[in-house]
């Protein structure tokens, strides 16, 4: 059995080895003009398709980054844009206050509302202020829309307000016609997706029609006169001959408060000059002004 040599095959490679090695040489010490040209030769004749796969290869990894920059973009900008509204509708409110501030005439105390994850919430209100900023039991709560509730609790650093929803709560009301006085209290029958309040005591001769306000009148010594409380709706109930209780539609809701104002001692006999203008829509900004000193 005869045995094949790889004697040629040695051969061959030996002489590739040496060719290449001397054309290498002659590249290295040739002039640049001739080494130029020779580079330019192999790239658009050998070469091209391996430049060709460079060139795609390089279009598709800057397109994936400039991908994931656009996406990146996208996203932070959808993720702006659904806090916008939000943002709008608390710059808004605090303009409000703002406005409210500047027409009292009373000594205040703003708080932050810290809302808490309970079913009872717009129940009772737990408000960032206390006793060392002056606030005690029975200091009214309003907000630039009107009456929130009033503090049934003061510690020194926080304290706790009871709002118009709470089933105990109650103010001495008034139309602001001034024909009619009653008692406004939280609806027995309102569920959350009917935050309504009642205008109890009214007489059965006086009627008053939808579409009015009702003001705190100021009796009982803990609100002053002319908070906005709401608008009244219709009629719940009605006793012939003896009276009518209306329905009203809270002008501020304690749900979305985030800022209040806490009026302290002393406190005034009205407020009627303060919320001049503001109804149960919300109140309109006012021009801004620079608080700077």
């Amino acid at each position: 059995m005869l045995v094949s040599s790889d004697r040629p095959f040695s051969r061959r490679d030996t002489i590739l080895f040496f060719v290449c090695l001397g054309l290498s040489l002659a590249a290295l010490f040739a002039p640049p003009r001739l080494t130029l040209a020779l580079s330019a030769g192999l790239r658009n004749t050998v070469l091209s398709p391996l430049v060709w796969l460079q060139a795609r290869a390089e279009e598709g990894r800057t397109s994936r980054a400039r991908l994931r920059a656009i996406t990146a973009q996208r996203d932070s900008a959808a993720f702006i844009a659904q806090g916008l509204a939000a943002l709008s509708a608390e710059n808004e409110r605090l303009r409000g206050l703002l406005g409210l501030s500047h027409r009292l005439r009373s000594p205040y105390v703003p708080a932050e509302v810290l809302h808490q994850a309970q079913a009872t919430d717009a129940r009772m209100l737990l408000l960032a202020a206390g006793t060392e900023s002056g606030i005690a039991p029975f200091d009214p709560v309003i907000a630039p829309e009107g009456l929130i509730g009033v503090v049934s609790s003061a510690g020194r650093t926080a304290s706790t307000a009871m709002t118009w929803a709470h089933p105990e709560f109650r103010v001495s009301a008034f139309t602001d016609s001034g024909g009619v006085v009653g008692i406004v209290a939280a609806s027995a029958g309102a569920g959350v997706s009917e935050p309504f309040l009642e205008f109890r005591g009214a007489s059965y001769r006086d009627s008053i029609p939808e579409g009015t306000l009702v003001l705190s009148s100021g009796l009982g010594g803990v609100y002053p006169k002319g908070i906005p409380i709401g608008r009244v709706v219709g009629i719940v109930r009605e006793q012939a001959g003896w009276e009518r209780v209306y329905r009203v539609r809270p002008a501020a809701n304690p749900g979305t408060a985030a800022h209040v104002l806490v009026l302290v001692a002393p406190r005034p006999a009205a407020l009627t000059d303060a919320f001049v203008g503001d109804t149960t829509r919300a109140p309109t900004p006012p021009a801004r002004r620079d608080t700077t000193p």
